[in-house]
């Protein structure tokens, strides 16, 4: 048996769900190439989207924590992973195209910025007047124009589904912007299961870092029902948490979830009648997404973590320092544009200066932009 890219396809026409997305159905790309022998076509955007150096830059870009407050803490990169991790899952149990699903988890972050929502603010509020700032449509502009790997076309020149699940990628904390991916139709499937699995991972895993970082307590999570169910299926008592209990506390609480997501999932769409994915899209509402229960007690602990985690005094003291970190490198490269790396100031006339500028500050690193900060402003330092 030759298990080639047809014999692949053919599998996924025997196995997902009638509203999924198939490989073999895909719109295509934008410049046509010739596909993989061995690879559907999603299989082939997933590895080019781990290859580009986007993708590597986020191991040291900020999840809650700056890198170097910790080894064991979230990263951009690790909560990535996590993410398509949670997201495969759910995309087995839904019927869903799991290669495709992975994709998009691993683009879905690609652009933001050094020092997580508080640099995406502050470039926000930097680029008022030249078109604003939104990390969503960074990683759309990465995959499409700013990623140079190919002399055939700009960006990566991946398939047209994937394009409208980071397009369309929604949380509380990302606004879509459809551009000219039917904005007028909701998220197929494997975009929808993203952004469930985006919000599921970056909860569960804030608040494991936020109990390691020492910021939260168990006795502060008395009155949170979710904390309390995990903690009673556990059968755990003690206030004193080991690593390993704690582990296991977060395990429980993902496995709660998901399983609680997918059985709502599977129960709207039987409701629904949906029946294709031309269906799913036009649907009412979202089918992927938690019962009026689970959400509640999920919005209770997001509000707990913003009041006792996103809101603690080393967080905002440190994204006070990245807004001043990254507010004077951009008005210093406004002033002095040749400042900026030569491959950087070839672009000035093409984009404008402030966009340029706006594209450098994102793709730093954490530590580059403190590093870039101190050359600039430290005169003991050689630039």
């Amino acid at each position: 048996m030759k298990f080639d890219r047809a014999y692949l396809e053919k599998i996924e026409e025997e196995t997902l769900a009638t509203y999924a997305v198939h490989a073999s159905r895909s719109k295509g790309r934008k410049y046509p190439e010739n596909e993989p022998l061995y690879r559907t076509c999603f299989q082939r955007d997933r590895d080019r989207v781990l290859h580009t150096t986007s993708f590597r830059r986020l191991e040291y870009k900020t999840q809650v924590f700056i890198n170097y407050e910790g080894d064991y803490y979230r990263t951009r990169l690790t909560h990535t992973l996590e993410v398509a991790q949670i997201g495969r899952t759910i995309a087995r149990a839904m019927g869903a195209n799991e290669d495709l699903v992975e994709t998009i988890c691993m683009a879905h972050d690609l652009g933001h910025p050094p020092f997580g929502h508080s640099g995406e603010t502050t470039l926000n509020q930097l680029m008022e007047g030249y078109g604003g700032f939104n990390h969503n449509h960074q990683s759309y502009r990465i995959v499409t124009e700013l990623e140079h790997r190919y002399a055939q076309f700009p960006g990566l020149n991946l398939s047209w589904e994937v394009l409208e699940g980071i397009v369309k990628h929604e949380t509380e904390y990302d606004k879509t912007d459809a551009l000219d991916y039917d904005p007028h139709l909701r998220g197929h499937l494997e975009a929808q299961i993203t952004n469930v699995a985006d919000e599921l991972a970056y909860t569960a895993h804030d608040l494991d870092d936020g109990l390691r970082s020492g910021m939260i307590t168990t006795d502060m999570l008395s009155e949170i029902d979710l904390w309390n169910m995990v903690m009673e299926r556990l059968n755990i008592h003690s206030r004193q948490l080991d690593d390993l209990t704690r582990h296991s506390i977060i395990r429980e609480l993902i496995g709660l979830e998901v399983d609680s997501m997918i059985s709502e999932s599977n129960e709207r769409l039987q409701r629904s009648g949906v029946k294709t994915l031309a269906d799913l899209q036009s649907h009412a509402q979202n089918v992927v997404g938690f019962d009026d229960v689970m959400r509640a007690r999920n919005r209770e602990l997001k509000d707990f973590l913003y009041k006792n985690m996103y809101r603690h005094y080393r967080v905002v003291r440190m994204q006070k320092k990245a807004e001043r970190i990254l507010s004077e490198l951009f008005h210093a490269y406004v002033s002095e544009p040749n400042m900026l790396p030569i491959h950087f100031q070839d672009q000035l006339e093409i984009k404008g200066k402030e966009k340029t500028i706006c594209d450098y500050l994102a793709g730093m690193t954490d530590r580059f932009a403190v590093d870039e900060y101190q050359k600039l402003f430290d005169p003991s330092l050689l630039p």
